[in-house]
């Protein structure tokens, strides 16, 4: 093992969605950052691969995210402007189920909360207005003109390449095996190196867990989700904005598709399984079961969609107990702070939760709007 470098003022250990993102935001306010990573660029081992992602205003999961999304729509545009690549594209989405279910009734509540703009159509006239979509006579439907595409690869690599541009140091396939404090600061330990730090922040995804210690009691549970791209006739009938991304609530559950963009296919599934174990350990092999669920919905829903699938894999969710994220400082070690858990709906919040733990790191304090996601409402008080 070298002998000890630095000291840094942060090092971010995961450089994947959240990871990269607090490195770009750090670097940028002129701190001296060291970025660790297991794996190499462009892995698909965690949960930020997979051409493209939702991105949308009328969150159904609950209003308090709409800062926070306006927050991150507008630094999504000013990396895609500094990088001088598209990171997003607005196709529009729409949110169909029942008019009193969690997604239209949610979507229509933040809409109506934080004053979006949106269309609350029926049945019909989502028929009429969307060809390819066949909601049941009593569903509803949200839509929302605003909402699209991030492609999570290119966002990722435009963080890190702006990142090291401001001086950020990013090792990959050097993983963080043990961090410990060290006065007010932090020494992190790798196999090749021991590195010293004011501050760490950890942002290790389905990780997080071995990462955290005993001293954050975060019950945290890895789902194995896989998603699918769909290649049916008359692909092009497929993109925006004649199909734009959606969200459907049925009884089997949420599903969810995005318009055929560049991979050869349309992106369609299962917003959750009910699948959990190991990253480590976990099946990343996709199976038949797993696409039975998605094809039942496709054929009664998107029936035009119902062809071969073109291509699959698996990806990850680490899921919090209620569903939402987890942005906080380590309750024992302040000089720590932490993003995980984004529980299958973060990737669309990563230009956001950077600048947040970037103020966290450096001042202590994070914009008000995302006091709602600090870890005391999952703590429980001792009696």
């Amino acid at each position: 093992m070298a002998p000890s470098s630095g000291p840094y003022d942060v090092i971010v250990a995961g450089l994947g969605a959240m990871g990269s993102s607090a490195a770009y935001h750090l670097a940028q306010r002129g701190a001296r950052v060291l970025g660790l990573d297991a794996f190499a660029p462009g892995h698909t081992n965690g949960s930020s691969h997979g051409e493209t992602r939702i991105i949308r205003l009328s969150y159904f999961e609950h209003p308090d995210y709409v800062p926070l999304l306006r927050r991150a729509y507008q630094l999504w545009q000013e990396a895609q402007t500094e990088v001088g690549e598209t990171l997003f594209l607005v196709t529009g989405g729409i949110y169909i189920g029942p008019p009193n279910g969690e997604l239209v009734a949610g979507a229509t509540r933040s809409a109506r909360e934080h004053r979006l703009a949106h269309h609350l159509l029926g049945a019909a006239e989502v028929r009429r207005s969307f060809r390819e979509l066949r909601p049941a006579d009593g569903d509803s439907a949200l839509f929302e003109p605003q909402a699209g595409i991030l492609f999570p690869e290119r966002c990722i690599a435009a963080h890190q390449t702006l990142a090291a541009a401001r001086g950020a140091e990013l090792r990959h396939s050097e993983p963080l095996l043990r961090w410990d404090p060290d006065g007010d600061g932090v020494r992190v330990v790798t196999e090749r190196h021991v590195f010293r730090a004011a501050k760490l922040v950890l942002t290790a995804g389905a990780w997080m867990p071995r990462l955290l210690g005993p001293a954050v009691p975060l019950p945290l549970r890895v789902e194995r989700n896989v998603v699918f791209w769909l290649r049916p006739p008359g692909l092009q009938r497929f993109s925006a904005p004649a199909f734009p991304i959606f969200i459907w609530e049925t009884p089997q559950g949420h599903f969810y598709g995005l318009p055929h963009v560049r991979q050869r296919g349309v992106k369609v599934a299962l917003h959750h399984t009910g699948q959990y174990g190991d990253p480590d350990t976990i099946d990343r092999e996709v199976r038949q079961e797993d696409e039975a669920p998605v094809r039942q919905f496709v054929r009664a829903h998107i029936p035009r969609l119902d062809g071969p699938v073109e291509s699959s894999l698996v990806c990850l969710y680490t899921l919090t107990p209620d569903g939402h994220f987890v942005i906080d400082s380590h309750p024992a070690h302040p000089q720590v702070v932490f993003a995980s858990a984004c529980s299958g709906h973060g990737f669309k919040f990563a230009s956001v939760v950077g600048e947040i733990l970037a103020d966290l790191a450096l001042t202590g304090r994070a914009a008000p709007a995302a006091e709602f996601l600090r870890l005391a409402r999952l703590q429980t008080p001792k009696p």
